[in-house]
């Protein structure tokens, strides 16, 4: 188990550039300048809220007062040979001992919820949903859609439910963000009647990073329907187009398999090329699984997932490595130019998450030649990571926003406590 002072590194930060916990505008990776807290929204009204991100094999947690962080930290190798971890249970009563010797135990009064990451919702939860027993049920149901996320969250909610049966605990959704899209953008071209009945349509995902991201480019922009792309760059990847703070299509589909090149998942790829691995290929459904999430991506195409490896290597002369950046930062620029399109102008493009945050040659070559559209990156801006890396004037902001997602959960927490409260 670790515990941390600073940010916590999630599985997404391994990607570059700084490591002091603060970006070059002064401000840590969480967006906090150690004041107000960015100007950041208080929806629901203060409160603690301890936020729980509960994995297969870790669960992750941030003790959160306003826009303070009073605790967070990690518990690892859940269940695994050789872990003093067995299991979910074991984990979140180690979490609860750490807060306790902080004096911030879960039996403490000033909890106030909380706040579940849970990974899919289906079409059954579109916003952030007090947990109840026919919410755990629904969430079960759900687990085809999500076999290695969803049992990992319902097993983080059925320990704290029964170690604070008394405590309101919200359930904040991956997928909700991106209920808005319009049909003409969730749905795919195969038998209606087969989606229908198998829930095969898009849902998209990162949605709490999507969110927050999104509305602080909106303020950003000082428009309140400001049309914003995302582009949230981590080992998972994925963009969404957002107009006035609803989202309108995204690069996930399903899974969070379809999209952008990522660290080690295919993101786009001809359905047939699967038909084909398997009948020419000889691969199993499995092996193929295995394949297209696992070695494929950045791994696949250069044998490395780091991104910071990956661009030392393409300053190197290294041909894989050229390759590979190469194709990730074309899969990049089509999105852009498709949300472009789908958004008709754009106020905001905002750079996000592992990759987005801290490497700069990515943010370049992703952009590049886009300047006929109102896209341009300054150099010395980006060198340095400034918010804004777009020259002086420019027609499209492009921003570099550090994502929150655990603010996000508990901000969206105590919404639905005030709400259900009044």
């Amino acid at each position: 188990m670790s515990d941390h002072a600073g940010r916590e590194r999630t599985g997404e930060d391994r990607t570059g550039g700084n490591r002091d916990g603060r970006d070059r505008t002064g401000r840590d990776r969480d967006g906090h300048d150690g004041g107000d807290g960015g100007g950041r929204e208080r929806e629901g009204g203060p409160g603690r809220v301890l936020v729980l991100n509960s994995g297969s094999s870790s669960v992750k947690y941030r003790l959160l007062e306003g826009t303070e962080r009073l605790a967070s930290g990690t518990v690892e190798r859940i269940g695994e040979d050789g872990s003093p971890v067995p299991d979910h249970r074991a984990a979140l009563e180690s979490v609860a001992d750490r807060l306790a010797g902080e004096g911030l135990g879960l039996d403490s009064p000033e909890l106030t919820a909380i706040g579940h990451r849970v990974v899919h919702g289906g079409t059954a939860f579109t916003e952030p949903t007090p947990i109840t027993d026919e919410v755990v049920a629904g969430i079960r149901e759900l687990v085809p859609l999500a076999p290695l996320h969803n049992p990992a969250n319902l097993a983080g909610i059925e320990v704290t439910r029964r170690l604070r049966p008394d405590l309101p605990q919200v359930a904040v959704f991956d997928t909700a963000f991106h209920a808005t899209i319009p049909p003409a953008a969730s749905t795919y071209a195969i038998d209606r009647e087969l989606a229908a009945r198998l829930g095969v349509r898009r849902y998209g995902f990162h949605g709490t990073s999507h969110a927050y991201v999104s509305r602080e480019a909106t303020r950003l922009a000082g428009d309140p329907d400001a049309r914003v792309i995302v582009l949230h760059l981590g080992n998972g990847a994925s963009a969404s187009a957002v107009s006035a703070g609803r989202c309108v299509d995204t690069s996930m589909g399903m899974t969070p398999l379809e999209g952008l090149v990522m660290g080690t998942r295919s993101g786009d790829l001809d359905p047939a090329a699967v038909l084909y691995l398997a009948r020419t290929g000889g691969m199993s459904l499995d092996e193929i699984d295995e394949l297209l999430n696992r070695r494929s991506g950045m791994l696949g195409l250069c044998g490395d997932n780091d991104m910071r490896s990956v661009t030392e290597r393409v300053e190197a002369g290294d041909e894989d490595a050229e390759l590979a950046v190469s194709v990730y930062c074309h899969r990049l620029r089509k999105y852009v130019g498709a949300y472009y399109a789908v958004l008709g102008t754009v106020d905001v493009i905002a750079f996000t998450g592992g990759v987005g945050e801290n490497s700069a040659p990515i943010r370049a070559r992703a952009l590049e030649g886009l300047e006929a559209l109102g896209i341009a990156v300054d150099p010395a801006r980006n060198a340095r990571g400034d918010t804004v890396v777009s020259p002086e004037g420019s027609r499209v902001k492009v921003a570099v926003i550090p994502t929150d997602e655990e603010y996000e959960i508990a901000r969206q927490t105590l919404s639905v406590i005030s709400h259900h409260a009044g």
